[in-house]
């Protein structure tokens, strides 16, 4: 129902920085939250930020003071602006949507209904 396109991943050295992309398209009307997830090889999905439609933020510890998740309602983009990057942070980075009206926002996966198809981000030693 929702179109997401990711954008922004690159290659970088730790302690760098780069500002992750995701434009929404199709029926945005009833998205409530967003949210930025990432998977690393081997490992399970995890979430790293959310937004609500009243800007409230939540972050997972690991990226607490480093990332900083936004959006421009003008633009319908979804903005990851990621600072001090560590090696830890190499994963493939999704953005998705979802419409429960009772949740503000929320780091479950499970809540979200619209996936991108992913930007990989690297962050070499």
């Amino acid at each position: 129902q929702v179109h997401l396109v990711e954008s922004g991943g690159d290659s970088v050295q730790a302690g760098g920085s780069l500002r992750l992309s995701c434009a929404a398209s199709g029926n945005t009307y009833s998205t409530r939250y967003w949210g930025w997830f990432r998977q690393a090889p081997g490992k399970e999905r995890e979430g790293v930020a959310t937004i609500g439609r009243y800007s409230s933020t939540t972050y997972a510890t690991s990226v607490k003071g480093r990332f900083t998740i936004s959006r421009d309602n003008a633009k319908n983009t979804l903005y990851l602006q990621m600072n001090s990057l560590k090696p830890e942070d190499t994963a493939m980075y999704y953005c998705a949507a979802g419409g429960n009206g009772a949740i503000l926002s929320t780091l479950a996966q499970e809540e979200y209904n619209d996936w991108g198809q992913g930007t990989q981000v690297t962050v070499s030693s």
